[in-house]
């Protein structure tokens, strides 16, 4: 395979559908497709549709054209911050690994995507695999290494079905290999199955989990870029980091920094969820505000509720308020608000959900995947998820509250790996944002949102009922009565108040006692 081979596929297959890039994805004029450019667009499983929008022509220009500090010094121009939460500087991981004199050197895309809520990875596997590959291609040109391993969860069957269709695409055009491009570059790609585990998302956790062990962290120093897999030098780049790279050699260093902020350049794609109008995915650039991204792209809160809180991060993040919507998405803005870019999940709340059962869903979540390993994070989150339990069962004290903030802290001081170090924030941030709530839940003894049941007495509905009909075909028991257009009444001995009436209603005409 060469360059003129890559140019005749490209030509013969613009001669064979002329109009497949005149085709274009309906998004929002404040979006920028970055990653998500072919997604929806290409034929994933054509390897031919992805070279006619200079498909590996990014790893051509550098295994031909640059030297292995070339390509470094390209992506650490660019800014390039990893997209899998921790906002490492890429080119500058790279490097490490390139330094290292170590004959063997491994590339990983982590594609252990786990956040409720969360699917961004999963698309970009779905929908443009090869964009991750040649990622990888050239990551490993940049750093010396011959192998590559992609670790996806076994719970996305298509992506792991797609990116084998992808590799088979790829070797047998001869770009994916020995000899690459007669380059004398060598690098090939194997696909590892994980089987859930939330804390395999950390590095040092999958490598163990690709080497055969239980996927549990370790200590760092050493890290992989020098100690990894097998004991190898070993990069780990998550799938949305990859997408980017052949796009930046492609371009240059000055595009990718073109749109984005100082410190943190380019696109981010974002999970859109929760009770909001417009949900799905989004790519945005980074230094747009939260409510550019949740009243203009989301077209604000659904079913006529109001806005109440944004999570960003997913378990390992923080709830942000009204008072945020006008602040930057980036990296380092959302860490000082107490909050976390994280993959990219971004979920809505409205004035029904309660916080405080929030925070506990989220624990809930940390307490079930954490590897057991460190004791503050085993335990320390199981102590946490207990309080949140006693204060929303009604039998929560103020006291409560300062152990909550003080055994968070704790965790977030001592725990071993960014699982427990995170697993607080959303505890820490709705303390902070929504204090008034713990209090309420604790001296009143009452749920604002109406969420907790065993702070709930009955509910029952006013004079302001038009008669809709949507609570009774909402309530699970069938325990509403009422004709169409006349006041419906809660039968209280057969309510299991679960609280689908006052969810669903839309005109505030169900209250609690």
């Amino acid at each position: 395979m060469n360059r003129k081979a890559l140019e005749k596929i490209k030509n013969d297959t613009i001669k064979l559908d002329p109009d497949l890039f005149e085709k274009k994805v309906k998004t929002h004029e404040k979006e920028i497709r970055v990653v998500l450019q072919n997604c929806d667009i290409i034929d994933p499983e054509n390897i031919n549709h992805y070279i006619v929008n200079n498909g590996y022509f990014g790893i051509h220009n550098a295994v031909t054209s640059m030297s292995q500090e070339d390509v470094i010094k390209e992506v650490i121009d660019s800014g390039l911050r990893g997209r899998g939460g921790g906002g490492f500087p890429t080119g500058k991981k790279w490097n490490f690994a390139y330094k290292n004199e170590n004959e063997t050197k491994y590339i990983i895309c982590n594609a252990d995507e786990g956040d409720p809520g969360a699917f961004m990875d999963r698309s970009i596997l779905e929908k443009d695999p090869h964009s991750v590959l040649e990622g990888m291609m050239i990551a490993g040109y940049a750093i010396g290494a011959q192998t590559g391993f992609i670790y996806v969860r076994a719970e996305y069957p298509l992506a792991a079905q797609r990116l084998q269709i992808a590799i088979d695409a790829a070797r047998e055009i001869n770009i994916l290999g020995e000899n690459i491009f007669d380059s004398g570059f060598n690098f090939d790609i194997e696909i590892r199955l994980g089987a859930g585990a939330f804390v395999c998302g950390e590095e040092t956790a999958l490598i163990a989990s690709i080497e055969g062990y239980r996927g549990m962290a370790r200590n760092k120093p050493p890290y992989p870029a020098s100690n990894g897999l097998y004991g190898k030098p070993t990069i780990i780049n998550n799938v949305e980091t990859l997408a980017n790279i052949a796009q930046i050699i492609l371009k240059g260093s000055k595009w990718f920094r073109s749109f984005g902020t100082e410190a943190s350049p380019g696109t981010k794609v974002f999970a859109l969820a929760g009770k909001i109008k417009n949900a799905g995915l989004i790519e945005v650039p980074m230094g747009i505000t939260l409510g550019e991204i949740i009243n203009d792209i989301g077209h604000g809160v659904s079913n006529k509720r109001k806005f109440k809180a944004v999570l960003t991060g997913g378990p390992s993040g923080g709830c942000l308020t009204e008072a945020h919507l006008n602040e930057k998405v980036d990296f380092d803005n959302l860490v000082a608000l107490g909050s976390m870019m994280g993959s990219g999940g971004m979920i809505v709340l409205d004035d029904h959900d309660c916080m405080v059962d929030i925070a506990k869903f989220f624990l809930d979540f940390s307490v079930d995947e954490s590897c057991g390993k460190c004791t503050p994070c085993r335990e320390g989150t199981i102590q946490l998820y207990k309080i949140l339990e006693k204060i929303t069962n009604g039998t929560g004290t103020k006291e409560d509250l300062d152990k909550l903030y003080t055994l968070s802290k704790a965790i977030k001081r001592t725990s071993l790996c960014g699982l427990g170090l995170t697993a607080p924030n959303p505890v820490l941030s709705t303390l902070e944002y929504f204090y008034d709530e713990y209090l309420a839940h604790v001296v009143d003894k009452k749920c604002p949102s109406s969420t907790c049941k065993e702070l709930i007495n009955e509910y029952i509905i006013t004079d302001d009922c038009i008669g809709c009909t949507i609570c009774a075909k909402r309530c699970p028991v069938d325990c509403i009565s009422g004709e169409r257009k006349e006041l419906h009444i809660i039968d209280q001995e057969a309510c299991i108040k679960c609280g689908e009436c006052f969810a669903s209603c839309n005109f505030d005409a169900i209250i609690t006692l």
